[in-house]
């Protein structure tokens, strides 16, 4: 029980627990409802006070922002009148440098049309001098076939093939004992197998034969009915060839005389024919002479090998013994790298499974951690969240702790 002494008549009377702190809370409402009047009036006279001096602080400002607006508009009036000159100015200016690069374009134009007038010249003086010199190369082609011609009518069938035979073998003969001194040319007048070629060119070198051809000359008159063509002889050719030993065949043809294929130089037709080739009369001796260059770089290049060769027999042994020290190094290093790749892969086993081991520890560390947190972060706001009557009756109790106290 409590005692309460009335402040007017001086009497004494006792309260119980609850009416004492019914009428606590009569005093302290009163109280807080006073307290709150004067606060809410203080802070209404402080936001008036404020909301007048922010007023004359903006409207300060924008007097200031005016005033400089103000200077702005200005100096953009000045700049204005000050850029109109400028740009007079300028466009005189542009004006002047314009004239003066048409000016300058016009004469260049009158430079270039006095050139290309020039050049137009030039190019029509080439034009008719290319056209008079292969005029002239027509005429004289025109010339040749009409000899050709006239050579070729005086000419039975027989005596215009002997004619380039002939040829072949006059303009052999000219450098044979210049430059081919040991070689041998002549007919072929082996005609066991049925059929036979028209010159075999062998030579030698220290009793070793490094080339041999078999020559085929073809020509017919221009008013033969059927005209041969120059692959209608290939076939037979490295027949020839075949049978009498030779490593070349070589057609030398005045057949088909309007293509452009064999008229250009030496033709190549070994995709057909292994070692063949098909060529006008006049690259006769070039044929020869290329050929048998050819064969004999390729002599020396024997020579020098056969030479090396047998200086280098113990090398070759040399190089055996090296690579059967290589295959036994090999294989022992095969043995031992499978060892030592299969101990490395053990150790890996280990290791991934201590690194597991080590995972579930920190995991369970983790957990600990998580649950020691948990506990710690608990208190009865919490526990009472969701349940506002627990709440009340822990208030109440914790409220009647106090005032025993």
């Amino acid at each position: 029980m409590q005692e309460i002494k009335c402040p007017k008549c001086g009497e004494v009377f006792a309260v119980d627990q609850t009416g004492y702190a019914q009428i606590l809370n009569q005093v302290r409402d009163k109280e807080f409802e006073r307290e709150l009047g004067r606060r809410e009036k203080s802070l209404v006279e402080k936001q008036q006070s404020d909301l007048e001096l922010e007023r004359i602080k903006q409207q300060k400002k924008f007097d200031q922002e005016l005033l400089a607006k103000e200077d702005e508009i200005k100096q953009l009036k000045a700049r204005l009148e000050n850029g109109e000159t400028e740009k007079k100015l300028a466009v005189s200016e542009a004006l002047q440098k314009k004239d003066h690069e048409l000016n300058e374009k016009s004469e260049k134009i009158t430079e270039l049309k006095n050139q290309l007038s020039t050049k137009e010249m030039e190019l029509e003086l080439n034009q008719k001098s290319l056209k008079e010199k292969y005029e002239d190369k027509l005429k004289q082609k025109d010339e040749l076939i009409e000899y050709y011609k006239d050579f070729k009518a005086r000419q039975s069938t027989k005596m215009v093939g002997e004619s380039l035979e002939q040829h072949c073998l006059n303009q052999f003969n000219s450098l044979r004992m210049t430059a081919f001194q040991n070689a041998y040319f002549e007919k072929d007048n082996d005609a066991r197998t049925g059929s036979k070629g028209d010159f075999i060119f062998r030579e030698s070198s220290d009793g070793v034969e490094f080339i041999s051809i078999m020559f085929e000359m073809k020509n017919e008159m221009d008013e033969t009915a059927t005209k041969h063509k120059n692959e209608d002889f290939l076939k037979e050719l490295d027949k020839d060839r075949r049978e009498k030993g030779c490593e070349y065949a070589v057609l030398v043809s005045l057949l088909e005389i309007d293509n452009e294929l064999y008229n250009n130089g030496i033709v190549d037709v070994s995709y057909k024919y292994e070692k063949m080739y098909v060529i006008r009369p006049q690259f006769f001796i070039p044929m020869i002479t290329l050929l048998r260059n050819a064969a004999l770089n390729s002599l020396q290049y024997q020579r020098e090998l056969a030479v090396v060769k047998n200086q280098q027999i113990d090398i070759v042994h040399f190089e055996e013994n090296m690579n059967s020290f290589k295959e036994g190094f090999t294989r022992n290093y095969r043995l031992a790298s499978e060892k030592f790749n299969k101990a490395i892969e053990e150790i890996d086993k280990t290791i991934s499974h201590l690194q597991k081991t080590k995972e579930a520890l920190l995991s369970s560390e983790n957990n600990l951690r998580l649950a020691n947190n948990k506990a710690e972060d608990l208190s009865i706001k919490k526990l009472t969240k969701n349940a506002p009557s627990v709440r009340e009756m822990y208030e109440e109790e914790k409220q009647n702790l106090q005032e025993c106290h």
